[in-house]
């Protein structure tokens, strides 16, 4: 069934003048025109610090458009010529009451809204505040207001609490969209489909039948200019909490009764509030952190993450961090999830492996086969390179019994035209409908805090320096002791399964 196009809307997006707006923002619309999921009826009114007037943020966007696609033929483009009409700025200082003022003027009582907070969290729960002080956010008469909130939600469990409380009081939970754009990948949205479709998967998903989960989220790049925040923020603040967890709730979740949203959003809250709480000894066995040293990266001479700029020399914030979880539940009885992420590391490679259990090795034991035959491994590649792939083991041709493996694979890139899209086309699209089911719910936000809250803690204390690993690397040493006692190994970062015969990279 097509979808349907959004109903009239204003989205009001606080920070218009930034990176988010015209990498991501701005593209996915002009992606969902072209889609005719939106028409003449969306309209964007931008706010920002920088005084200028409509044709001040449409010049903006027209360069950068204009960059992205290497040539001076994107302001031509029929999708971004009709939603260039439709983007008003206004400038101010959203701490102040005459930005909001102006806000209501231009939006009128009775028009839909979503506000897109694309600021510094520190002005989540102030921004929201002022909203409601106005009457912005009060839906009358067959409107809808709506909030949308970029992560990180929180720098810990009590802020997120706090933060959550704030909104809440002057906001209904179903008027808050906490965003996380990892949900937006095509691939990411199919898990649910791919496990409770297809009965030859959703049959063996459970301690019987896999080993161990492995979930990865690595970054070619480094911190760059962003050190003044990422060394507040840390690798485990900056990617645990929010974008792995919610991929770890996508795999572990219970078949949810309906696919409505709240009957997804209660699994995934179910699974986040399973995840084993550490005690502080625990947590010293269970989470290592790295940091990356000076060396090359792609041709490039890298200083050490305490050499960047606006990172403090004698830092202790980890750029590399590698956890071992437990779901409590009877489905995930006793299988680890394996959790890492980092940066300056030997590829971009977001993927999710389940590792099945090894085969009875009975009617193998008088061969070589049985010191040499891998399990069966799932392998979901949410990036770069969106898909699936399943590695067996065949015969290989010969008198001999010889195993090899061979992988079944499947890659969005092949079967579909997906384009160029930034992950936020769906997010947006279901804001405006009012979908909130790839959206994170309270509860849910701070289950995902209560989990790493004990690393937290022991690291706050812990006077040493994360442990040191090379540029372009798979990460610190300590990460592969930490699987590799329990007899596992960690999946190469960048090589997927066999494709169509060859290695993919």
């Amino acid at each position: 069934m097509d979808a349907a196009p959004t109903p009239p809307v204003t989205l009001v997006i606080f920070g218009a003048t930034g990176d988010l707006t015209r990498r991501l923002l701005v593209p996915a619309i002009i992606n969902l025109t072209r889609q005719r999921l939106v028409g003449e009826d969306l309209n964007i009114l931008g706010i920002g610090i920088e005084p200028g007037d409509d044709e001040f943020l449409r010049g903006r966007l027209d360069a950068f458009l204009s960059h992205l696609n290497g040539d001076k033929q994107t302001v031509k483009d029929e999708a971004w010529e009709s939603l260039r009409r439709r983007i008003s700025y206004t400038s101010g200082d959203f701490t102040k009451d005459d930005i909001f003022l102006e806000i209501g003027r231009r939006l009128g009582p009775d028009a839909n809204a979503a506000f897109y907070l694309a600021v510094p969290p520190s002005f989540f729960g102030s921004i929201v505040e002022k909203l409601a002080a106005h009457g912005l956010t009060d839906e009358k008469d067959g409107t809808f207001r709506r909030v949308a909130i970029e992560k990180p939600f929180g720098t810990d469990l009590a802020s997120a609490k706090a933060l959550n409380a704030q909104i809440l009081a002057q906001i209904d939970e179903s008027q808050t969209y906490r965003l996380d754009h990892f949900l937006g990948k095509e691939t990411v949205q199919n898990l649910m489909t791919a496990r409770f479709a297809n009965m030859i998967i959703e049959s063996l998903w459970n301690s019987r039948y896999i080993d161990h989960v492995q979930i990865t989220a690595a970054e070619i790049v480094d911190v760059g200019s962003r050190g003044k925040f990422y060394d507040a923020t840390g690798a485990l603040r900056d990617m645990v909490p929010n974008h792995l967890f919610q991929l770890l709730a996508m795999i572990a979740m219970e078949p949810p009764n309906s696919f409505d949203a709240e009957a997804i959003r209660n699994e995934k809250s179910k699974v986040l509030k399973a995840l084993r709480i550490y005690t502080p000894d625990e947590s010293k066995t269970h989470g290592v952190r790295g940091a990356y040293t000076a060396g090359p990266l792609n041709g490039v001479e890298l200083p050490a993450y305490r050499d960047t700029k606006d990172v403090s020399p004698d830092s202790r914030t980890e750029t590399y961090v590698a956890l071992k979880l437990y779901a409590d539940t009877w489905r995930w009885a006793g299988v680890p999830f394996y959790l890492r992420t980092g940066k300056a590391l030997t590829a971009r490679d977001t993927e999710i492996v389940i590792t099945f259990q090894p085969v009875p090795f009975a009617q193998f034991r008088e061969t070589e086969v049985s010191r040499r035959l891998p399990p069966n491994r799932l392998v979901i590649q949410v990036q770069p390179d969106e898909g699936m792939s399943m590695e067996i083991s065949i015969k290989s041709p010969g008198l001999s019994v010889d195993t090899t493996p061979v992988s079944l694979d499947f890659r969005y890139a092949d079967k579909f035209d997906i384009g160029k899209t930034t992950g936020y086309e769906s997010l947006l699209y279901d804001l405006f409908i009012g979908d909130q089911t790839l959206f994170q719910r309270a509860d849910g936000i701070e289950a995902g805090w209560a989990a790493v809250q004990p690393f937290l803690d022991i690291w706050a204390k812990d006077p040493s320096t994360p442990e040191p690993y090379a540029p372009g690397s798979m990460g610190p040493a300590c990460a592969d002791r930490l699987i590799e006692r329990d007899g596992r190994q960690w999946h190469e970062l960048g090589v997927l399964l066999h494709h169509n015969g060859k290695d993919a990279k």
